[in-house]
């Protein structure tokens, strides 16, 4: 596998936002026979495949080392469970997707708030019923998990192919655990979500395959998309402080870089000075500037990227690799 396989969500909401995230850093996908065509190509950066998968589809192409990189949720990279940190990497939370994995009980169980409440109810439950308490769930990794963890063992997980919420009323589950963004679901269901369920805040994430097949041409191309992503993300949190260089200036620029996490991105004697410092650092790093005497206007604009010498993402990337 000589090119480096991009994978991304071959349809809805997801797909969109995907698309959205990829055109803003100036990776745009173009599909050749349109929506209904299963691959597509990344402009602008040589050997790269992009495939159109489904997001599960993703996660488990990942963990098996045939995709390179791939935007799926966090929840379901993370159901392949803790051995799959070893076979992926989490290169950068996206932003968007977001949603909770967690567990929800029927509202009428007004003793029961929290994970130990759900212990006690699980081992009376086997003592009335002679059965386990059922818990309706896609995500048998994590609930394994998160229920050991509770040091929870009176329970069976009865896989969800369906609508989880709607088990409990069904008959098909006691309890559930789930995916919820507003909840407003699981309440029309008449669940609840435990104080202490909280499994996993999950969003979309850009991963890649520690397992896959990373050639000269991958790695090439990963280092170009990966910095683009950067010089974007960067771009949308600093801006850039343009100002008269004279020794107050000179005088304070370690303390902008250092203080304020500025950084210096070009000085030229007796000229102009640009400097690039974080949004949240921004009034701070004016007064400083002012402070040292600096005549003067002082800018400050947004640029549409920033490229520095580092690539932190793919620096990441390397480094698991290596």
């Amino acid at each position: 596998m000589s090119a480096l396989v991009f994978a991304i969500p071959s349809k809805g909401r997801l797909q969109e936002q995907a698309l959205g995230f990829l055109a803003d850093a100036g990776l745009s996908i173009s599909q050749s026979r349109g929506n209904r065509d299963y691959a597509a190509k990344l402009s602008g950066v040589d050997n790269v495949t992009v495939a159109l998968l489904s997001a599960a589809e993703i996660a488990d192409e990942l963990n098996a080392g045939r995709v390179h990189f791939g935007i799926s949720g966090e929840d379901l990279l993370r159901e392949h469970g803790s051995a799959a940190a070893e076979r992926t990497l989490v290169v950068e939370k996206l932003g968007f997707g977001r949603a909770n994995v967690v567990v929800a009980v029927p509202r009428s169980w007004i003793d029961v708030s929290t994970m130990s409440d759900l212990d006690d109810v699980a081992a009376s439950f086997r003592t009335r019923h002679h059965r386990r308490l059922r818990i309706a769930t896609k995500y048998v990794n994590l609930t394994r998990d998160f229920f050991g963890g509770h040091g929870i063992a009176d329970y069976r997980v009865v896989e969800s192919l369906g609508a989880t919420e709607g088990a409990p009323a069904a008959g098909t589950a006691e309890a559930i655990v789930d995916i919820t963004t507003t909840g407003s679901t699981l309440a029309a269901n008449e669940l609840k979500v435990l104080d202490d369920g909280l499994i996993l805040e999950s969003e979309a994430v850009l991963a890649a395959s520690l397992d896959a097949s990373w050639s000269d041409a991958a790695r090439a191309a990963a280092r170009l998309i990966l910095e683009r992503i950067a010089a974007r993300a960067l771009a949308k949190r600093a801006q850039i402080i343009r100002v008269r260089v004279d020794a107050g200036v000179e005088a304070a620029l370690p303390a902008l870089e250092h203080a304020l996490k500025a950084k210096l991105l070009s000085k030229v004697a007796g000229g102009e000075a640009s400097i690039l410092v974080p949004d949240a650092n921004l009034s701070a790093a004016i007064a400083l500037i002012r402070a040292s005497g600096a005549q003067g206007t002082v800018a400050s604009e947004r640029a549409d990227y920033v490229f520095t010498s580092e690539n932190p993402l793919f620096a990441k990337l390397q480094a698991k690799l290596a």
